[in-house]
């Protein structure tokens, strides 16, 4: 198959690996399975995949469902081309090494130095020139327990390898799920220009209760601030994520209300700190008096609308982040521009038609910038961050 047959396939997320090449090297676990899915998905994102197999792994999966995935021919043993060298020496091609899955065997085999399949040897000859590599255990829940394995992995730790935790079901060390492996081989290409930072965001709806069964809440979806955390988490940031949801490769904080959210903002920050907070939820303006029990069906029902702090304000004055906000609703401009005016260094301006969509149509205002910004909750996280960095 000539290399990049099909890539219009795969041209339907924005490109953060476009240009990069990664090794995926693949060992004799039954998670080799998953592979094919995993090389989708890193195309996906605009990378070069090259398959190596060890004849373990080949054993499993065809070497030929790797071929047909990645677009290129699978390695399945050195020849006099010098394949590890060609791709993983001191001027190799590769960027990166993705060791998925990986066995308690080839574990222990490269943290001492054995190479004796095409895996080992391309993981061997990336550590000497100092690649990036990454490794994804896989493989029953005792043998990840065992002391030599546990110790190996701490010392291939040391030598600057990232092990992606398995997830341990049904007694086993699963193989981690496609979104955070590809996310951590962004991570280690990318350059991690915010690595030292500590980031906070706010995301997603608040869910003020009205009685014990109804709520009062917005159609924000969380899909910017999902967007925005991994994409700083892509840029090498220590994020965290204060929502109702659960995101891959950060920290979440788990709040209902927008009482809730204000204490748990004001908790990280006092305790931990952070160098960026991102305001990207829909923040209740108001909440509820709250009926005890259920309100009786079939009659008006006046709700009494409690007007609530403003959590933004408080983060300036308190902390003084670097503050990222979001403001939608009427004479958004003039709004905007008094928000910089109190300390927020950079208001998206945006409209409801971006709330709950996967697509979005911000003003970017700055004390000295004013842009507009159209495209995926993707595409406009990736704007912001490159604002921010610059």
């Amino acid at each position: 198959m000539a290399h990049g047959a099909g890539r219009d396939h795969f041209m339907t997320q924005v490109q953060t690996l476009a240009g990069k090449q990664i090794i995926v090297a693949v060992t004799g676990s039954i998670a080799a399975v998953e592979v094919v899915k995993l090389i989708h998905s890193l195309r996906r994102r605009g990378a070069v995949v090259q398959p190596v197999m060890s004849q373990a792994a080949a054993g499993i999966i065809h070497p030929d469902a790797l071929t047909y995935a990645s677009g290129r021919e699978t390695i399945t043993r050195l020849s006099g081309r010098v394949e590890h060298i060609t791709y993983c020496g001191d001027e190799g091609s590769a960027d990166l090494v993705l060791i998925a899955p990986c066995t308690a065997n080839s574990i222990s085999k490269i943290a001492c130095g054995i190479d004796d399949t095409p895996v080992t040897t391309f993981a061997t000859t990336a550590v000497g020139s100092k690649k990036p590599v990454i490794i994804v255990p896989a493989m029953h829940h005792s043998m990840y327990r065992h002391p030599a394995v546990t110790g190996n992995i701490a010392k291939l730790k040391t030598w600057g390898i990232e092990v992606v935790d398995p997830r341990i079901e049904e007694g086993k060390a699963k193989i981690a799920d496609s979104e955070e492996i590809v996310l951590r081989c962004e991570r280690a290409v990318l350059g991690k220009p915010l690595l030292g930072k500590k980031v906070l965001i706010t995301s997603g709806p608040c869910r003020e209760p009205v009685d014990d069964i109804r709520i009062l809440t917005t159609r924000s979806g969380g899909q910017m601030g999902k967007a925005l955390a991994l994409q700083a988490f892509r840029l090498g940031a220590d994020v965290t994520v204060v929502h109702r949801d659960s995101f891959p490769c950060v920290n979440n904080v788990f709040v209902e209300t927008a009482d809730d959210m204000r204490s748990a903002v004001h908790r990280c920050l006092s305790k931990e700190g952070a160098d960026i907070y991102i305001s990207a939820a829909a923040i209740s303006d108001f909440a509820p008096k709250r009926v005890p029990g259920k309100i009786p069906s079939g009659k008006p029902v006046h709700l009494v609308l409690e007007p609530l702090k403003k959590l933004l304000s408080e983060v300036i004055q308190d902390y003084s982040p670097l503050t990222i906000a979001f403001k939608l609703g009427n004479n958004q401009e003039k709004m905007a521009k008094a928000m910089i005016a109190k300390g927020v260094a950079m208001v998206l301006m945006n409209t409801p038609g971006s709330m709950g969509s996967s697509h979005g149509e911000y003003v970017l205002l700055t004390k000295s910038e004013k842009k507009p910004l159209s495209g995926t909750k993707d595409e406009i996280s990736q704007a912001i961050w490159k604002a921010v960095i610059q």
